[in-house]
């Protein structure tokens, strides 16, 4: 208000939105003031922080490129991984496919060795069989041909070398008679 009357009294009205000049002066006083500290005190902590956010996303830029990459190779062997998974199992499987064919044929084998086996033992059996039934049946035949011959003679044959040997002789005959007709084993 001093300032009003002062003015009042040299007759110029001052400007209502211009302030006084030593308002002027202690403002800017406080403006530059708050500048150096804020310039001293504030901005390199501002610029700290701001650093340090460049730094943590420039890092965090650095480790994602860093598990990409990773991954990537990560990947890469998985892939090789699978690609000897799939070599190994085709190789295992032919593998096993020729093991198996081996098998088969030792299998076979065995089945005909065990086949020709059975089929010798029968062809023997057979024969063992067949000898017996000549044998019975020759001295069946020679019991007969002894009966035969008693009822004919009307006498005993009694002697055994005689019987056997007219058997034998007769059996022969017999032999002898159905090789010439073809008949026979």
């Amino acid at each position: 208000m001093y300032e009003l009357a002062v003015f009042a009294a040299e007759g110029e009205t001052p400007n209502p939105l211009l302030p006084a000049t030593y308002d002027i002066v202690w403002s800017a006083v406080c403006v530059a003031i708050i500048a150096v500290l804020f310039v001293k005190y504030v901005v390199p902590r501002l610029n700290k922080v701001l650093d340090e956010r460049a730094a943590k996303i420039e890092g965090g830029i650095a480790r994602a490129e860093a598990a990409q990459e990773e991954a990537k190779q990560t990947l890469q062997q998985y892939q090789q991984q699978l690609t000897d998974a799939r070599t190994d199992a085709a190789r295992i499987r032919e593998e096993a496919r020729s093991q198996g064919q081996q098998i088969l044929a030792q299998l076979r084998a065995e089945a005909q060795a065990e086949s020709d086996r059975i089929v010798a033992s029968g062809h023997a059996q057979l024969e063992a069989q067949r000898q017996q039934i000549l044998t019975e049946l020759r001295s069946e035949v020679g019991r007969t041909a002894v009966d035969l011959a008693e009822k004919i003679i009307g006498q005993s044959v009694s002697d055994e070398a005689k019987q056997a040997a007219s058997i034998d002789r007769f059996l022969n005959e017999l032999d002898q008679s159905d090789a010439g007709i073809g008949v026979g084993r």
